[in-house]
């Protein structure tokens, strides 16, 4: 599946920066809706480490009501949380009614990371991938819209994306050893990640693959996606789209930064 993917779609950031404020108003729209009408819904990244998933969560939620969303980066088990049933921190995080999550990694690091660090046997991987099911099926039953995307990059081009996080001081405290180790083991990633598509791909909760080679076009399919989940699942209680649109300085500084510009600089600029 993932060899035949299309990395090489691209959109300008020019047209890119153009569209940005209606998407995220749009976003921000439904996403009050959702909260009137006690809709809950659940946004899931996984990726490539350096594939763009951090921008791409950063663009979506610059214009969320913070009370009506939360967002988790998910670590490792901790000490204590290995005590309980490997699935039990995820459900003290289900959403609330009319609230959106969304998930910097999630409950799938139990079938790529760990499957891999730990070598989990075939039996544990795949009865990580039943509890999933199970899990993602009964909060779609009480009305819960859950999106997964899959940020796609080459390995190429995801070691030209790590050397530069490295050689970047700004970013080099996100870079861990292990993503180098996963590099190494790139190709064992994709059998696993295709065998993941296989059995957790869903109608209550599809996987969305995103060509994430240019970072704008990554985005907007990010946008365009939400969008078209969040009005499906109001239907009639889906509010009309507005053409108005705030620009201020926060949302300048986040098209300063995926141009890969210091946002500091740029305000500078347009003071003097």
């Amino acid at each position: 599946m993932l060899e035949n993917i299309n990395l090489e779609k691209k959109l300008s950031r020019e047209e890119y920066k153009r569209m940005l404020p209606l998407l995220q108003m749009r976003v921000y729209e439904l996403e009050k809706a959702c909260w009137d009408q006690g809709v809950p819904s659940m946004i899931v990244f996984e990726g490539w480490n350096g594939s763009g998933k951090g921008a791409a969560i950063s663009a979506l939620s610059q214009r969320l009501d913070p009370r009506g969303f939360r967002l988790h980066s998910t670590q490792p088990p901790r000490t204590f949380e290995q005590q309980h049933p490997w699935f039990w921190r995820f459900w003290l995080k289900v959403p609330s009614r009319g609230e959106m999550l969304i998930f910097h990694h999630s409950w799938y690091g139990r079938m790529l990371d760990e499957r891999m660090d730990l070598k989990l046997s075939e039996e544990e991987w795949r009865r990580a991938g039943r509890d999933i099911l199970d899990f993602e099926r009964m909060l779609a039953d009480d009305g819960t819209s859950i999106l997964k995307f899959f940020f796609h990059i080459s390995k190429k081009e995801q070691k030209k994306r790590l050397k530069a996080m490295e050689a970047d001081p700004l970013e080099s405290w996100q870079l861990r050893k292990e993503d180098w180790e996963h590099h190494k083991k790139y190709d064992e990633y994709v059998d696993a990640i295709e065998e993941m598509f296989e059995l957790t791909d869903t109608d209550f909760a599809p996987w969305v693959i995103v060509e994430a080679t240019s970072t704008p076009y990554a985005c907007r399919k990010v946008f365009e996606t939400v969008i078209a989940s969040l009005e499906r699942r109001l239907g009639a209680n889906a509010p009309p789209e507005s053409n108005e649109v705030v620009h201020d300085a926060d949302l300048r500084e986040v098209m300063d930064s995926l141009e890969g510009n210091d946002a500091r600089d740029s305000r500078s600029k347009s003071q003097a």
